[in-house]
């Protein structure tokens, strides 16, 4: 494991944000779902490609709140651009755990 200093840290912005579309990515290489994810006024709606599809189904995943990096650059996903990374874990099997708040915060708040 590598030590980072606190300003490395300060660097990402972990941001909470509400997903409000989920959607089959047919076209992405991995099985993997298109998301739109309210980060709040400040920052708007992003999209995300994300590689949930073994634990969550698009109807459980709109509502939900979610902890993504809001200042990574764009990036190319098939036919869509990704604007920011929802956090997970990856279990043994490869499945991925949504990392999330255990309480409703609002859209937008940073992770301290």
């Amino acid at each position: 494991m590598n030590e980072i200093s606190w300003d490395d840290f300060q660097r990402v912005e972990l941001r909470v944000g509400t997903i409000v579309a989920a959607e089959e990515f047919p076209q992405a290489r991995k099985p993997a779902y298109k998301l739109r994810v309210d980060f709040g006024p400040e920052i708007g709606i992003r999209r995300s490609s994300a590689q949930i599809t073994d634990l969550y189904s698009p109807d459980q995943l709109v509502g939900r709140q979610v902890i993504g990096v809001v200042n990574f650059p764009a990036k190319q996903i098939g036919p869509m651009m990704s604007e920011c990374l929802i956090t997970g874990f990856h279990r043994d099997d490869g499945s991925v755990v949504l990392a999330v708040p255990d309480q409703q915060v609002d859209n937008g708040v940073r992770l301290a």
